[in-house]
């Protein structure tokens, strides 16, 4: 990949990633209820807009939107700005963005889903699901990979997405569909940076390779298990595939002149996404508001996704690369802040930056979904617009 290209990327990846929140004046709660009858829903809502409309007030991004779900179920969602600068259309709540990254927690709840019910294990070498691919014996670190040195990365296997003969491909056909085993071919027989599970690197490539696995387990599309899982379950109603170049309900994105993806700042050109966002799959691969991430969040860490004995199999962290005290389990980026432990992930697609978090001591999960990826116009990461909400949560909540 260029310099320069790799660097862009690298940048947004780093403002996502690498920086840790710096929550202030919180006291380490036990337990916390909503009390609605001691302040009224429409209030907290009410200042939870105004601060992000001050949010958006003082950045130079096009809109953003905001999910909460609160400690007694309570979920709404808010908006800023605008959907679409051309036709001063304004942002709605309703409105879908990518998540990029953020897939990834789906994926990893569905391969705790098959590990609970003995179909797949941590420990099991990847080799025991794909060695009989034609292409696995030139997979880097292939017979030493772990299940686990994939949903925590750190298999060794690179990104194939910083791959620039992968971004002139998606660039030059943009209707291909692209199969996950076409992904895996950018990074064949190239050197692993490190031996499997001797150090950590984030790489979409891992969650490509897990969702191989996930397909020969079951037997069935991708897709299909996500829907039949999660999505109609979970009654996830806003929360689709990003598995075509037309997706119903997705608001403009802003990616930037010049951005490697794309080119072109506005992502969707007359009706149609540049680009295939097909081809993320089992490394992201979906589009949601930010009230049924929020959703999402608050279900999955707190047991009602996979069987809560899991969970600290999932909370179970290795040193990440992603900012001081911060750490990646599987599927989880997990947080020191001043609020307690967080869990959660970030996520970038071009035109699009996501944030989500739950903080267990207050059992509140927040989601934040920005309609351009030029980091630079939010002024500060989005993981500071949560922690701006948390404050306002905090006040209108009272000790048991």
């Amino acid at each position: 990949m260029s310099k320069k290209t790799s660097t862009q990327l690298c940048g947004v990846l780093c403002f996502l990633l690498l920086s840790t929140p710096n929550f202030s004046g919180f006291h380490s709660p036990h337990s916390y209820y909503w009390n609605v009858h001691g302040r009224p829903f429409q209030d907290l809502r009410g200042m939870l807009q105004a601060k992000l409309d001050s949010l958006h007030a003082v950045g130079q991004f096009p809109g953003a939107t905001a999910g909460f779900a609160l400690a007694d179920g309570t979920t709404f969602g808010i908006a800023t700005g605008y959907a679409d600068l051309a036709t001063k259309r304004k942002m709605a709540p309703t409105d879908l963005m990518l998540q990029g990254s953020v897939g990834k927690t789906y994926v990893a709840a569905i391969a705790l889903q098959l590990i609970d019910e003995g179909r797949l294990s941590l420990d099991d070498k990847i080799e025991k699901h794909l060695g009989a691919e034609p292409w696995f014996k030139r997979l880097p670190n292939g017979p030493d990979i772990t299940v686990r040195m994939l949903m925590n990365h750190t298999s060794g296997l690179v990104r194939y997405e910083f791959n620039e003969k992968f971004v002139h491909n998606l660039k030059s056909d943009p209707d291909k569909f692209w199969k996950p085993e076409e992904l895996v071919a950018y990074i064949l027989d190239t050197q692993a940076p490190f031996a499997a599970g001797k150090d950590w690197d984030y790489s979409d490539t891992n969650y490509i390779v897990l969702g191989m696995i996930i397909v020969k387990i079951t037997g069935k599309k991708y897709y299909d298990l996500l829907r039949e899982r999660i999505f109609t379950p979970l009654k996830l109603q806003n929360t689709l595939p990003s598995d075509s170049r037309t997706i119903r309900g997705l608001v403009q994105g802003y990616a930037g002149t010049g951005n490697p993806f794309t080119g072109t700042d506005e992502v969707i050109q007359n009706g149609k996404f540049a680009i295939n966002p097909q081809f993320e799959w089992t490394g992201g691969g979906v589009a949601s508001t930010t009230e049924d991430l929020a959703r999402w969040g608050k279900m999955l860490y707190e047991g009602m996704v996979v069987d809560s004995s899991l969970l600290p199999m999932m909370f179970e962290g290795v040193p990440a690369k992603l900012g001081p005290n911060t750490k990646y389990g599987l599927g989880v980026i997990i947080r020191q802040t001043q609020f307690g432990i967080s869990y959660g992930h970030s996520g970038y697609f071009p035109g699009y930056l996501t944030e989500m978090m739950y903080f267990p001591e207050m059992k509140v999960a927040i989601a934040v979904q920005v309609n351009t990826s030029e980091f630079q116009k939010l002024g500060r990461p989005l993981i500071r617009f949560i922690g701006e909400f948390v404050p306002i949560i905090r006040d209108h909540m009272m000790k048991k």
